[in-house]
């Protein structure tokens, strides 16, 4: 699902963000990226977004060489992509409706299938209820669920989410990473950025270790 060959990238204010990275996981894989602030885990998912390209080096998404893909295609990839941001990201002036049907309003979409496709994410994020409302009347955990509803609403294969429990109490990030395990046991292939240690290692997935940009230890979390 996800390749990476020697991989580096290269900002001219500040050097290297990711350094000869080298990396796959397959898919229906869940892996956790984790290593200390500005070890590079949120540029690997930019770059798998395609939000910025590689300095050097070849990434692979669902069997596409990222680089040879043109300006035009970048779009249709995205499509394949839910993205997750710890600061939401949500539309204020918008209902919870409106934000998560976003991506399938710009994918030309419907409104009877765009609404059946929100109303079945929102519930399984159990949200089906605040459709109406907007998001500021939300507590943080449930504008973070959903930031998840509008990333899967598009039932994309591969999930990107970049410390999606940052700013979560110890029971609502649990409730996140269920939520997460219930994504990956239908087949969905997640990639998530955290610095919760705890979290990941009581959990028996995969986890990357980044420091200053290198990749420097793949092992796998207790499951206890």
């Amino acid at each position: 699902m996800i390749h990476f060959a020697h991989v580096t990238k290269r900002y001219p204010a500040r050097g290297d963000a990711l350094r000869d990275l080298s990396f796959s996981l397959a898919p229906g894989e869940m892996v956790f990226l984790t290593g200390h602030s500005g070890a590079g885990k949120s540029t690997v998912l930019k770059l798998i977004g395609l939000l910025e390209r590689p300095t050097r080096g070849q990434i692979r998404v669902n069997g596409r060489d990222l680089g040879r893909l043109s300006v035009r295609r970048i779009p249709y990839h995205r499509r394949e992509v839910g993205m997750i941001f710890q600061d939401h990201r949500l539309l204020g002036d918008r209902t919870v409706y409106d934000n998560v049907a976003l991506p399938l309003v710009v994918a030309g979409l419907g409104p009877n299938e765009v609404g059946r496709r929100v109303r079945a994410a929102l519930d399984q994020v159990g949200l089906l209820r605040y459709e109406r409302a907007r998001p500021v009347a939300l507590s943080s955990g449930e504008q973070q669920r959903v930031g998840i509803a509008r990333a899967i609403v598009a039932r994309p294969p591969l999930v990107l989410a970049d410390e999606p429990t940052g700013n979560l109490d110890p029971d609502l990030s649990w409730e996140i990473m269920r939520l997460f395990v219930r994504f990956n046991q239908v087949g969905v292939t997640l990639l998530i950025a955290t610095h919760d240690h705890a979290l990941i290692q009581a959990l028996p997935y995969r986890i990357l270790t980044l420091s200053e940009g290198r990749l420097v230890n793949d092992c796998r979390g207790s499951g206890r």
